[in-house]
């Protein structure tokens, strides 16, 4: 067997960023650090920090006032802040800044007047925390068929954005029909899907097209972006499993397999990618090759409330 081990993969620089922000919080303020919601969509992430000493919160109600609270990678409505700012907590803001540029984006066409269309899923904490920015002024649409069931009075004022990490191919299909019912949408001049999550969809789409039978992407079952990976091999024809670790594998998948591609999504820790590798390795005797589509240097600096810090 030959296992193509694609590239990118793994995390990302937003990733990164809120990982580093958790770990230097941890060791310059001492534990716990709350954080709210998941600090990435990856049990393995989430598990490794709890035992470090973070605790992972749906509500602000459960940190205690005056403790130290991070804002997870996917960002958080301003009713989150000022409750934040209520409850006297040291906030350190790990929110991914594609994603603060869609809330800006957000921010600018609601003072406008506009309708905007949030592409996404309902109950993502990135969807939440973008419709927070201007509930009043924003409709979820999450297929073609929302858009033709939209009733929108000014029809010449309307945008649409996107969630981040989406399929570019199901946005895009989204896209074309707001762009048939309203022609006049307006879009940010740069699109909002994460460049991370295209190159990573793209490496699936030019890898899986050749010779291979079976796909196996490494992320958690909450996380949009490795879903969305797993959906587009499918869409290739070929057989997918979405994993969270070597421990998921089930060796009765790899039947009549000659090759096999292993990619992760943007929020998956590159160690579980390597126990996937030296397990398949061991057990069906693979061969591995390493295939790049596109580079990444994308860095991201540290948010100031915890540059003071160090």
């Amino acid at each position: 067997m030959k296992i193509i081990l694609a590239a990118p993969r793994g995390f990302c620089a937003g990733v990164n960023m809120a990982i580093e922000c958790l770990d230097l919080s941890i060791k310059t303020l001492g534990p716990p650090v709350y954080v709210y919601h998941e600090i990435v969509h990856n049990k393995y992430v989430v598990e490794t920090f709890q035992g470090n000493g973070a605790i992972f919160v749906d509500s602000l109600e459960e940190v205690p006032i005056g403790s130290n609270l991070l804002f997870s990678a996917h960002g958080i409505s301003p009713q989150i802040r000022e409750q934040a700012r209520q409850r006297e907590l040291y906030a350190i803001d790990a929110t991914c800044p594609l994603v603060t540029k869609v809330h800006l984006e957000a921010v600018r066409y609601a003072k406008k007047g506009f309708t905007i269309l949030l592409i996404g899923h309902e109950g993502h904490d990135e969807v939440i925390g973008t419709m927070g920015e201007a509930p009043e002024a924003m409709l979820l649409v999450e297929s073609e068929e929302d858009v033709d069931r939209l009733e929108i009075a000014d029809e010449s004022k309307i945008a649409y954005l996107t969630q981040t990490t989406l399929s570019v191919d199901d946005a895009n299909r989204i896209i074309n029909r707001i762009r048939e019912r309203f022609p006049n949408v307006e879009a940010p001049p740069k699109g909002d899907i994460c460049y991370a999550t295209q190159n990573r969809q793209e490496a699936v789409r030019i890898i899986a097209d050749d010779d291979v039978q079976l796909v196996l992407v490494v992320g958690s079952q909450n996380s949009s972006n490795s879903l969305r990976l797993k959906e587009i091999a499918i869409e290739q024809g070929k057989s997918a499993y979405l994993i969270d670790g070597v421990e998921d594998i089930d060796n009765s998948w790899f039947e009549s397999v000659k090759t096999l591609m292993i990619t992760a999504g943007a929020s998956a820790p590159e160690n579980l990618v390597q126990d996937c590798v030296e397990y398949i390795k061991e057990h069906f005797d693979a061969e591995v090759e390493s295939r790049v589509i596109r580079e990444e240097r994308v860095h991201f600096n540290l948010p100031k409330e915890l540059k003071v810090l160090l």
